[in-house]
């Protein structure tokens, strides 16, 4: 059986069960080869566009970097580069390089690939759990998800989420979504509530890696509405060039988390967005960066 056709048979055994279907994607299996690397292979989410969606590729990632460190030395931080789209009719290879190993801090540098071509490259950073300053930004005054209306996933436009037949997370945006209209009132910053839609294994590295999974979701919004610009927009091009992220604190993501994102600049056909991830109860445990590729026609930009 091919890559392709064993992602095609878990979609149809997951069908029911979208979140089994996330921890099977992300469960990469260990290669037979003989290299000097580390190397795992993997599926993909069937996609509409036939896109990889780039949280996938962030989450199967981090779990073949975590592989090759101890357990007691937690992923808290990655750099990654977008270098092409990925086909997700295809399967996945991903390779880890172990750069260093300290006394408590480790590294690994990860590529995954496709027929043999790098699609993304990501360097993340592990550490035993020490003692230390501790400080933190506090979460903004924002309604309660309860408060909001659910986001199905017949709403969403494939440029935002790439979405999946069925979405194995909720998402409920704070001052509403950006699908039902070609325009909004310019503004740098949203907040969203997201969670996966049933419980997860408390595996803390599962956890770990559905964040970095969810944090590529929706924080390229902000940079839209700065602009007054929706998904809806006519001839809008938006392509995921760069993602950072910092694990501060541990999360379950079964649980809601609120993502609050904002966007200091643009220019140049890009645009940054930056992003805080929050318990419910307040506690800062994810900080974001991303740079994306936006191109608008002149003619269809409304002005900021």
């Amino acid at each position: 059986m091919t890559n392709s056709d064993q992602s095609t048979a878990g979609t149809a055994e997951h069908a029911s069960d979208p979140v089994g279907a996330l921890i099977e994607v992300l469960s990469i299996a260990s290669s037979d080869a003989r290299t000097t690397e580390d190397i795992f292979t993997g599926d993909s989410h069937a996609m509409p566009l036939g896109r990889i969606y780039g949280g996938q590729v962030l989450g199967q990632s981090v779990v073949a970097a975590s592989r090759t460190v101890s357990e007691d030395r937690p992923i808290h931080s990655m750099h990654g580069y977008f270098l092409r789209p990925g086909d997700s009719s295809r399967g996945l290879t991903f390779s880890v390089d172990r750069l260093r190993d300290g006394r408590s801090f480790s590294a690994r540098r990860t590529q995954a690939y496709q027929e043999g071509v790098p699609i993304f490259s990501m360097i993340a950073s592990f550490q035993t759990d020490d003692a230390g300053l501790d400080h933190a930004e506090p979460m903004p005054d924002v309604p309660a998800p309860e408060a909001l209306v659910p986001q199905e996933s017949d709403q969403l436009h494939p440029l935002s989420m790439r979405s999946i037949s069925e979405l194995p997370v909720e998402v409920r945006h704070v001052p509403g979504t950006l699908f039902e209209s070609e325009a909004v009132t310019p503004e740098p910053h949203q907040s969203v509530w997201m969670r996966l839609r049933r419980p997860l294994p408390a595996d803390p590295l599962l956890h770990r890696a559905m964040l970095a999974y969810l944090s590529d979701m929706t924080i390229q919004e902000s940079i839209l509405r700065a602009h007054g610009l929706t998904w809806r927009t006519p001839r809008l091009n938006v392509a995921s060039l760069d993602h950072a992220m910092w694990w501060h604190r541990p999360a379950a993501v079964d649980d809601w988390l609120l993502y609050t994102q904002d966007s200091p600049s643009a220019r140049g056909g890009r645009g940054l967005a930056t992003g805080r991830i929050y318990t419910r109860e307040g506690e800062l445990v994810a900080s974001v960066a991303q740079e994306i590729m936006v191109r608008v026609p002149p003619s269809d930009a409304p002005a900021a």
